[in-house]
């Protein structure tokens, strides 16, 4: 092998204790060391949170409910990553991997002759060595003949999805591409998570990494799946109308494969009248609406009793802050809605006071939808209406001249905030930062199309800047400040600080 990467694995579990322990003990049996171990429990009540609580070398995060594999294998990675890792191995709880499995993954990895692969791909076979058909990975229709014989001179085979029972993915391109989709809860999570982390790039199908899947019976997981056939035509809908994780040719052949598929699900089907019904109703929720944040729902289930912030010290000081955002006619009202509830109700720490300009005469629906956030704000509001457009800089000089407090954080309305934005910026600036701005990632459909990055430039680090680094320049749609603070003027303003600080996204 040409390097030895930090791998950290992420199980995910719900009610499997026996199974559990067993794909436990496999993991740290492997004849590659772990860095990580890290196991999601979606709120298992079988005595599996007893076991974990007196595990040794296990990072155990609970999510209060049940998220799904999406949501546990979401949660899992963003704290696979935070721990520091160079590639994360996905598992799930009912699957057992040979010694050898994550020698052979990262082997594959370091030898693929064109580059770090975004995924590799185990051998899944069922408990009697049987290739196992509800994890068979599918060669790539489009790889090209370099990548195809690259693949083949280290025994493996290019492939475009994979599934979640186990592969490795590269740390770097998931934070580049960003976490699963939790709000698929089951079914094609990984098929559009793998797709995405693949495109541009490579999968590889790796036979010599085996690992045992041991499903209650064999045979594919769409044989007859009564009302879970809800969750695989609604999130085909999500992928193949939301996701750009597949190009519009991909789509093709894909869509045609899965409805061939679902008429053979229909045709031996026991109940094709729940199947019906549950087409109908799965349909029409992927068109109504797409997923909800994969940020906001892992705070949501992982957030402390308390209600605080793990990002926070407890026993700091804590002050009020107010967000100033404006919006004007030729704003989207969806975007604004989503941009508002996302720093307010989203929010693990809440501002005090949502300063929102209007800057200028707004449309019938984009008023509507204005005086609606306010109402339903769990956030106090206040409005600021402009008689006439007089553009960014002004209105926020406007909007400055009605926040009540020292601390101001920026917004723009067609941006979403993650969750735990202000739980990062704020303390910073209650240690005595003058401004705190962060990377953007950059979204194309949807908030889970990530195309892009912007991260401003770091100087060398300082003390005393925890979770954070200095920066010369910031992005102002994320920045939170305070404007008259520590200045001499008597209006006012967003200038250029001394002391600036960019926080991880």
């Amino acid at each position: 092998m040409t390097g030895s990467p930090r791998v950290a694995a992420v199980l995910v579990t719900w009610n499997r204790r026996q199974l559990l322990a067993e794909s436990i003990a496999a993991l740290q049996a492997q004849t590659y060391p772990l860095a990580h171990l890290v196991v999601v429990d979606n709120a298992s009540t079988d005595g599996t949170a007893e076991d974990l609580a007196v595990a040794e070398g296990i990072d155990v995060v609970t999510s209060s409910r049940n998220t799904g594999g999406a949501g546990g294998f979401a949660i899992g990675l963003q704290r696979a990553l935070a721990l520091g890792c160079d590639a994360v191995w996905l598992m799930d709880d009912d699957t057992v991997p040979t010694p050898t499995a994550l020698a052979a993954l990262v082997a594959a990895r370091d030898e693929f002759s064109l580059g770090t692969p975004a995924l590799v791909a185990s051998k899944v076979v069922w408990t009697d060595g049987r290739d196992h058909p509800m994890n068979t990975p599918r060669a790539n229709p489009f790889a090209t003949q370099q990548e195809k014989d690259a693949a083949a001179a280290i025994g493996c085979i290019p492939v475009r999805t994979a599934s979640f029972v186990s592969i490795l993915v590269d740390a770097a391109v998931v934070q580049d591409r960003g976490l699963p989709v939790a709000d698929y809860f089951l079914w094609n999570d990984d098929f559009e998570y793998s797709a995405r982390l693949v495109k541009g790039g490579h999968g590889l199908y790796c036979p010599a990494s085996v690992v045992v899947h041991k499903t209650k019976t064999f045979g594919s997981s769409d044989a007859d799946p009564g009302k879970r056939f809800y969750y695989e035509v609604r999130n085909k809908g999500w992928v193949f109308g939301r996701s750009r994780s597949l190009s519009p040719k991909e789509k093709l052949v894909y869509g045609g494969s899965t409805l061939l598929r679902w008429g053979r699900t229909f045709a031996h089907s026991t109940d094709r009248s729940t199947l019906g019904r549950e087409l109908l109703r799965g349909a029409k929720d992927a068109l109504i609406a797409g997923p909800r944040s994969t940020e906001a729902l892992i705070a949501e289930v992982t957030r402390p009793v308390d209600g605080d912030t793990p990002l926070e010290d407890p026993s700091a000081r804590r002050e009020d802050f107010s967000v100033l955002l404006s919006c004007y006619a030729k704003d989207d009202p969806g975007l604004l809605a989503d941009a508002v509830r996302s720093v307010t109700d989203e929010q693990t720490r809440r501002p005090a006071q949502l300063v929102l300009v209007l800057d200028g005469p707004l449309p019938d629906a984009l008023r509507t939808t204005v005086d609606e956030l306010a109402a339903a704000s769990s956030v106090p509001v206040t409005l600021v209406p402009l008689p006439a457009n007089v553009g960014l800089g002004p209105a926020l000089q406007a909007g400055l001249a009605a926040c009540e407090h020292d601390i101001v954080a920026r917004m723009d309305a067609d941006d979403i905030t993650l969750p735990q934005r202000f739980a990062r910026q704020v303390p910073l600036l209650e240690q005595g930062c003058d401004l705190v701005s962060s990377a953007m990632l950059e979204m194309g459909a949807d908030r889970h199309d990530i195309v892009g990055r912007r991260v401003p430039p770091s100087l060398p680090s300082r003390s005393g800047r925890p979770a954070a680094s200095p920066s010369r320049s910031t992005t102002p749609p994320s920045s939170t400040a305070r404007p008259w603070s520590r200045r001499s003027v008597a209006t006012p303003t967003w200038p250029t600080w001394r002391t600036t600080c960019c926080s991880p996204r």
